[in-house]
């Protein structure tokens, strides 16, 4: 796993694309407010800051958008700084 991981970031990084990695305490903080927040609490907050009416499913797809938002995040607060 962590080979093609490796790969998949040195052809991103080739074809100049950004990559940005977050710890799960950063994607929890950012979606929650919490760094010790639940897959369930990060589950609903998705699905109300998106607007779903149910949680996405599966899990991946929860975890994903969480991932997306928290991106959005850092990179509009940065904008601040």
């Amino acid at each position: 796993m962590g080979e093609a991981r490796g790969v998949i970031i040195l052809a991103a990084k080739l074809n100049g694309i950004n990559v940005r990695e977050y710890t799960p305490l950063e994607v929890k903080q950012a979606i929650v407010g919490y760094g010790r927040a639940t897959k369930e609490q990060i589950q609903a907050m998705v699905k109300s800051i998106l607007g779903f009416k149910e949680v996405p499913k599966p899990d991946d797809v929860a975890d994903a958008l969480a991932i997306a938002l928290t991106s959005i995040y850092t990179e509009r607060f940065k904008g601040f700084l």
